[in-house]
């Protein structure tokens, strides 16, 4: 069966609302060693010139970084950049709180060259996207397939030192490109053993091709019979790989991301919920909502309005006949 192909990773990212910012570099040299408090957002650091060891809270062993490295912090976990072990780190905060423009220095020489950032995502990032992966992403940047980002990290030294106009924007769009070939390069690596859940079944060609077809019709009203034949395979195999690899089935999944959608949709806009039905899949506002709160615990009515409370401060917006009421009709003040 032929049927039109959509990007699951390309999706979520877009429904997380991912964005990055990059951080002052960080020069060392000799015998030195910082340590860093859990970061509030997913930690980048890149290996620019010379190599460092990295100790992650909770991870066993620590990560030898050469030049061209990467690696991504998932999880809000301390960390530790060394120029080897056995060295009583310092914090890292007065280091950067001190830095002289953009570079912080740590240590005797200029050994070791970093340039490091953050990428911030959506309320739905932890569960859609960081929950899949594994703590500590390490990619190594002496690899063919690595060369996309090896470009990547040096577009953006070239932008951190010349600071051109806009540079600032430059740098956030590259960054975005290195992360999404940073989680390429993962699942090439590691296969799906890298990650869990649908992320794990973008590197089954079985399951990748029943989520691939449910991503480009999410309306559409499938059968598990329906994607086995996109993935040429029996139903049987399509149901039980699906649910080992992803840990739920085919149309389990599809509920779900058909309610992500309509959550998204809820937050973002102001159609109707019947309109927003037929656009997920379902046939009417109330089956809609029967199964929205069976998923999330709210109706979708319930969920715009807490979702607007909570992006007002906790506080009921104004309807636009009240709004008017405050304002006047001439909207000078005047009641």
């Amino acid at each position: 069966m032929s049927v039109q192909q959509a990007d699951p990773l390309e999706d979520v990212l877009a429904l997380v609302g991912t964005t990055s910012r990059l951080s002052v570099r960080l020069v060392a040299g000799g015998e030195w060693a910082l340590s860093f408090e859990p970061p509030p957002a997913v930690k980048f650091n890149a290996v620019r010139r010379g190599h460092c060891l990295l100790t992650v809270e909770g991870v066993p062993e620590p990560f030898e970084l050469a030049e061209g490295d990467c690696f991504l912090l998932t999880r809000p976990r301390a960390f530790t950049l060394a120029s080897g072990p056995g060295i009583r780190p310092v914090p890292a905060g007065p280091i950067f709180a001190a830095a002289d423009g953009d570079v912080a220095r740590v240590g005797a020489g200029e050994d070791v060259v970093l340039i490091g950032g953050r990428f911030d995502f959506g309320e739905r990032a932890k569960e859609l996207l960081l929950d899949v992966l594994p703590p500590v992403i390490h990619v190594p940047g002496h690899t063919a397939e690595a060369a996309t980002v090896r470009w990547a990290l040096e577009q953006i030294d070239v932008e951190l030192r010349a600071r051109p106009l806009a540079s600032t924007l430059v740098t956030g769009h590259l960054a975005l490109v290195m992360l999404i070939h940073l989680l390429r390069l993962h699942l090439a690596g590691a296969g799906a053993d890298a990650a869990s859940g649908w992320m794990a079944g973008l590197a089954d060609p079985v399951v990748a091709a029943a989520l691939r077809a449910m991503h480009a019709r999410p309306a559409h009203a499938w059968t598990v019979a329906e994607l086995a034949g996109v993935a040429a395979v029996s139903r049987s195999t399509l149901a039980a790989r699906f649910k080992h690899v992803v840990g739920q089935g085919p149309l389990e999944y599809l509920t779900g991301w058909r309610m992500e959608l309509a959550a998204d949709r809820l937050r973002r806009g102001d159609d109707t919920v019947a309109m927003i039905a037929r656009e997920v899949g379902y046939g009417s506002e109330s089956a809609l909502s029967s199964a929205f709160k069976r998923v999330t615990g709210a109706s979708p009515r319930e969920f715009r309005r807490r979702d607007l409370r909570l992006r007002h401060g906790g506080q009921e917006p104004a309807s636009p006949r009240e709004s008017r009421r405050r304002t006047g009709p001439a909207g000078d003040g005047r009641s």
